[in-house]
């Protein structure tokens, strides 16, 4: 009787679609689309309009197909079986497969931690002055007093409103000047060079774009909301629920994609037109884009750009400590989730809390904050290409997925974006020794 109620239930989909609503409808994949604009990622971005002014433009134009329908994919994983990306490598693949990946994943997730919550404190530094490494203790304290005490149901809608913050970075463009004309011109037609900057710089946009962390974020929140919202199931166990989930996946998914893509494009071009437009071409991290935009752009767009490094950083830091949490519990067999209390998934919520505090810990290091962003950036590399392809493989197999493997287009698409982050991983590599 249960389940009958269950598919019963209208679905936010079938009611008028008011403006409401549609807000309603964007969830997890508004918030993983975020959530990819961390300081980490401003750092990149910022560089990438610092070193080559309109010329980056482009990528954010050519990589959004690619993102969002690898990111459609990771989703459809979630909501059809109900286990999250690492759960199903556990259950139809050899565990050393599951296990590799796994520790990759939380490798890299907790140094982006660091290098994350490193610049949310210089942030608040330049902001309010005092110490950057006190402001990045309370920031990664605070950031997990609300993931263990806030409940996900009450906790996503904490970090769907913190996507506001992006829209700093939409704003500081309209403070500044801008050529148009030129812009255009590097966004549809770009000048592309072989030099061995750009290409770094164009692999590091590309990893920073498509994070092997943001897969399993996703993944894992459509397993939420089927046990937060007890009209809704599992596509295997509810096939009748598909139509009206996979359009809002659909629509949430690529809606956050452009978001993400959108506000990344504003912010290498705010860097084009006043660093690198006034010769500073060596920016390293978001502060320090934050610091240099000040006497080119003005006080207020200063504040604009500081402040959404905090914004994004207070999206970000949940989304990678719980990533790294989903991943490790699903492949042990842990009970997980953010909905659950402390004391019923121990193991899941331990490893969200190590995870930030040796993020944390690195802040006090010797460790340089530049190369650590840069190893995180070769970690996630490694990571994304097998993760992809475990992915394409789940995708497209009966025995995970049912009736619901994915198709022809998601096929092409999930295999052409598998195809161009190899490539761009190999040539990352082939870069290092350079």
């Amino acid at each position: 009787m249960e389940m009958n109620r269950k598919a019963q239930a209208p679905t936010a989909l079938k009611r008028k679609p008011s403006r409401k609503n549609l807000l309603h409808l964007l969830g997890p994949g508004l918030i993983t689309g975020a959530s990819d604009n961390d300081p980490s990622g401003i750092a990149t971005y910022s560089q990438a309009g610092a070193q080559f002014g309109f010329g980056m433009l482009w990528t954010m134009v050519f990589v959004y197909p690619f993102m969002a329908g690898i990111q459609d994919i990771s989703a459809r994983i979630g909501r059809v079986t109900g286990h999250g990306i690492a759960g199903n490598l556990r259950r139809y693949y050899p565990k050393w497969v599951t296990y590799s990946i796994v520790a990759l994943m939380v490798v890299a997730n907790t140094i982006n931690l660091g290098a994350d919550i490193g610049a949310m404190g210089a942030a608040l530094k330049l902001l309010n002055g005092g110490s950057a490494l006190l402001y990045a203790a309370l920031f990664a304290f605070g950031s997990l007093i609300l993931q263990i005490t806030v409940p996900y149901s009450k906790y996503a809608s904490i970090l769907k409103g913190l996507t506001v913050t992006l829209f700093a970075y939409v704003a500081t463009v309209f403070i500044v000047r801008v050529p148009w004309g030129e812009a255009l011109k590097g966004t549809f037609f770009p000048s592309i060079s072989l030099q061995p900057d750009y290409l770094t710089t164009l692999i590091a946009l590309l990893g920073t774009t498509i994070s092997p962390y943001l897969f399993f974020w996703q993944a894992s929140q459509e397993v939420e909301e089927t046990e937060t919202h007890k009209n809704q199931e599992p596509l295997k166990r509810a096939p009748e629920q598909a139509s009206d989930q996979l359009a809002r996946i659909r629509l949430d998914t690529y809606f956050g994609m452009a978001f993400s893509n959108v506000v990344a494009f504003f912010i290498i071009l705010t860097a084009a037109v006043t660093l690198h437009a006034s010769g500073k071409t060596d920016i390293q991290s978001s502060a320090q884009a934050a610091e240099a935009l000040r006497p080119i752009a003005g006080d207020f767009a200063f504040l604009l750009f500081s402040g959404g490094i905090i914004g994004t950083g207070l999206l970000a830091v949940p989304v990678l400590g719980g990533s790294a949490a989903y991943a490790v519990g699903e492949a042990l067999q842990l009970p997980t989730g953010l909905e659950r209390k402390p004391l019923e998934a121990k193991g899941f919520y331990a490893v969200l809390v190590v995870a930030t505090l040796i993020g944390l810990g690195l802040d006090f290091t010797p460790i340089d904050p530049i190369k650590a962003l840069f190893w995180s950036a070769v970690a996630n590399g490694i990571v994304a290409p097998p993760v992809m392809v475990m992915m394409m493989l789940m995708t497209t197999n009966r025995r995970v997925m049912q009736q619901f493997t994915i198709s022809p287009r998601l096929r092409i698409l999930g295999w052409m974006a598998t195809a161009l982050m190899s490539v761009a991983t190999l040539g990352f590599l082939l870069t290092l020794g350079k």
